[in-house]
């Protein structure tokens, strides 16, 4: 069975960092945005292997939209 997951992903000056908001503790690293794209993955389906079905819908039941904003400031 296939879910969507949520997933951040921030870039810093050490490469990238993968986090699933839903999902406690679910998070990850890679020097590149495809490494961290496979490590997260990979992390959530393990998370979710360790749920019950009931616990699945619950992670799985929204959706987290991101983008970036430009503000100026005086």
């Amino acid at each position: 069975m296939s879910y969507k997951i949520s997933i951040v992903i921030e870039k810093d000056e050490h490469g990238y960092y993968a986090y699933a908001p839903d999902l406690d503790g679910c998070q990850t690293q890679g020097d590149t945005i495809d490494e961290v794209m496979a490590n997260i993955k990979e992390a959530v389906e393990l998370y979710l292997e360790t749920l019950s079905e009931e616990e699945i819908k619950e992670a799985t039941s929204r959706e987290i939209l991101t983008t970036t904003l430009e503000v100026q400031v005086a």
